[in-house]
């Protein structure tokens, strides 16, 4: 043997016996270790998965069958909420239930590994829908759901997570502009507005904008990454009468079907006499209206003045209507006798501010018209001057009639552990993901859900 090759295998045998040294140190001394890279110490990690054998067994189970009238899509995608500690993470920061309503009308829970968002009842017990995680975080729906939104669902002939979550978008943004605009929603003023072309094999239902009058844009216009984040929703016994009729029949479609609703130019005729008004009020506006930033009013503290501030984005001509509209139809509402019209008996709005505490701002109704907003921000700025009154002896006078936003605090003694498929899927993640989550988080004022969960 050559002096050449001895060297050779000296050194093959050095670097095997380094890196089984190496694997030793690691293994024999746990979960981390320290060690340098390019001059510079990083720690390595390893977690050991803790979910619970039963969910881990469910991956086992043999499919179920007689779903071959869904597409393929729809059948091959299964539920990031098949492991219960991501979905108590996610609820944790996701506000869910109503305000006012109790939260025992429901349950969630999460799916098992062969579940799919297609699935029916299967001679279960209990009656259960499935929803999607961005109809919480994104659309800002909230359970019960309200007659308006069942009725849609009931007309359309599909369960919650059959109708697309940009059609969902579209419901969200004209419940909430008939309700600024002292309007009851419909669902057949709703959906005079627009087209169903419901397909074979079954998938999800889009609703498509009748381009002459439809007056919302679009929320999204490639809405991704919906499909793996579904849960069960399970009716529990305090809440049949939100969910159910009186005969125990379910008051719009718990599971998907075969045979969506199909609508092609819907005409007047077909209308009521309220249906008429609502369609008649909102062919009005002039330009197309913002659907994501209505949506996004859900979430605000102050919605007709962020309403009116997105009037004001998609023209002028919009905000002098809106305006002009509101006025006459909160007179219209109250000579009328209506108590049940948001924003009409009400006396005080409520400011969330630093602290969790509440300001109130006394707004009293002016005689034979609607409340004027300009009151709102007179009030609010009454209030905090009344309690900054230090700036005339040079201090700062307070601003907390204006909106306080809560202070955020940095920690960085966090020690973040996270196993492999959490890291190589953040990897491999497209753009167009990350600025989904980024958008979804701005919405919710909350920390991701694995950040929470730390």
């Amino acid at each position: 043997m050559s002096s050449s090759d001895s060297m050779s295998t000296s050194s093959n045998s050095e670097s095997t016996e380094s890196e089984r040294s190496k694997d030793r140190r690691l293994d024999g001394e746990g979960t981390s270790s320290g060690v340098v890279t390019s001059g510079m110490p990083m720690e390595i990690v390893r977690e050991v998965r803790e979910d619970p054998p039963e969910e881990l067994e469910e991956s086992n189970w043999p499919a179920k069958g007689g779903y071959g009238w869904t597409a393929a899509n729809v059948r091959d995608q299964s539920s990031l909420f098949r492991w219960s500690r991501l979905l108590n993470s996610w609820l944790n920061c996701t506000p869910v239930i109503s305000k006012g309503v109790s939260g025992d009308i429901v349950s969630l829970e999460r799916v098992s590994a062969i579940d799919l968002v297609c699935h029916g009842k299967e001679g279960a017990i209990e009656n259960f829908f499935y929803m999607y995680m961005c109809h919480f975080s994104q659309l800002h729906v909230r359970l019960s759901l309200d007659d308006f939104t069942m009725g849609v669902l009931r007309v359309l002939n599909v369960a919650p997570t059959q109708l697309h979550p940009n059609s969902w978008a579209y419901l969200q943004a004209f419940r909430i502009l008939c309700q600024s605009l002292y309007l009851e929603p419909t669902p057949y003023a709703f959906l005079y507005f627009y087209d169903t072309r419901p397909r074979r094999p079954a998938t999800w239902l889009s609703l498509i904008s009748r381009p002459s009058i439809s007056r919302l844009d679009a929320f999204s216009q490639f809405f991704k990454h919906f499909k793996d984040g579904y849960f069960k929703v399970v009716v529990k016994e305090g809440g049949k009468a939100h969910f159910l009729n009186a005969d125990g029949s379910t008051k719009f479609p718990f599971s998907w079907t075969s045979n969506p609703s199909r609508y092609k130019d819907m005409g007047m005729e077909v209308l009521s006499a309220g249906d008429k008004e609502v369609v008649g009020m909102l062919l009005k506006f002039v330009d197309k209206l913002h659907t994501k930033g209505l949506v996004r009013v859900y979430n605000l503290m102050h919605p007709i003045i962020d309403i009116e501030g997105h009037m004001t984005q998609s023209g002028k001509k919009n905000l002098a209507l809106f305006q002009t509209l509101r006025k006459e139809m909160a007179a219209k509402a109250k000579a009328a006798g209506k108590t049940d019209v948001p924003n009409l008996q009400e006396s005080v709005m409520e400011v969330h501010v630093h602290g969790g505490t509440k300001r109130k701002a006394e707004l009293p109704p002016r005689p034979g018209k609607g409340k004027d907003v300009k009151k709102v921000r007179a009030a609010q700025l009454r209030t905090g001057s009344a309690s900054g009154a230090g700036s005339a002896n040079g201090e700062k006078g307070s601003e907390s009639g204006l909106i306080e936003l809560p202070k955020i605090s940095v920690r960085k003694d966090i020690s973040i552990t996270l196993p492999d498929t959490i890291v190589n899927s953040i990897d491999n993640m497209h753009a167009e993901h990350i600025m989904c989550i980024r958008d979804s988080l701005e919405d919710e004022w909350c920390m991701p859900p694995l950040a929470k969960a730390r």
